[in-house]
């Protein structure tokens, strides 16, 4: 295993122990390299073109230069907080009616990703969050079945953040 992906595992450690709503964990992490990537690239481009998005396109290729890509998504539970409201409703019964996402578990993933991507920092490998890549890899079920929000973190150590080329 490469210090890439030494690290890559480190930021799992990272995101999955990471602060949570009530202690529960509800997030789905994984790391991907090699072949998968290609996979998660090509169906990001087949997106990009279908959709007219750039930002698809532009990072269906990026990720391409990354060793590897740490996959951090949530599924969606009610926490039955009696007074809470982020979500917009007075509490987790009312927003279940509604049938709507809990804010907590969504948050619960921003700070998760938050831990891990310090890891990245701490050791110098080159990354950046990507909405692109999470969403992607929920349309290819590439973190189950049950997780509704997901990002990835593509990783490199060159002599230029390959992630951060924009247009």
């Amino acid at each position: 295993m490469n210090v890439v992906e030494q690290v890559a595992e480190l930021m799992r450690v990272a995101a999955r122990t990471a602060p949570k709503a009530r202690g529960i964990d509800l997030l789905e992490i994984k790391v991907i390299k090699g072949e998968t990537i290609k996979k998660l690239s090509k169906k990001m481009l087949q997106i990009g073109k279908a959709a007219n998005n750039n930002t698809f396109l532009r990072d269906g290729e990026n990720i391409l230069k990354a060793e590897a890509i740490v996959l951090l998504g949530t599924v969606s539970r009610y926490l039955g907080l009696r007074l809470c409201g982020y979500c917009g409703y007075a509490n987790c019964a009312e927003a279940e009616k509604a049938k709507l996402m809990c804010a907590l578990n969504t948050g619960d993933l921003g700070i998760a990703i938050g831990s891990a991507v310090s890891v990245a920092m701490d050791h110098r490998i080159d990354n950046r969050v990507m909405y692109s890549v999470g969403k992607t890899a929920l349309e290819m079920g590439l973190l189950g079945k049950e997780v509704v929000a997901a990002y990835g973190v593509p990783l490199s150590a060159t002599g230029k953040n390959p992630f951060f080329d924009r247009d």
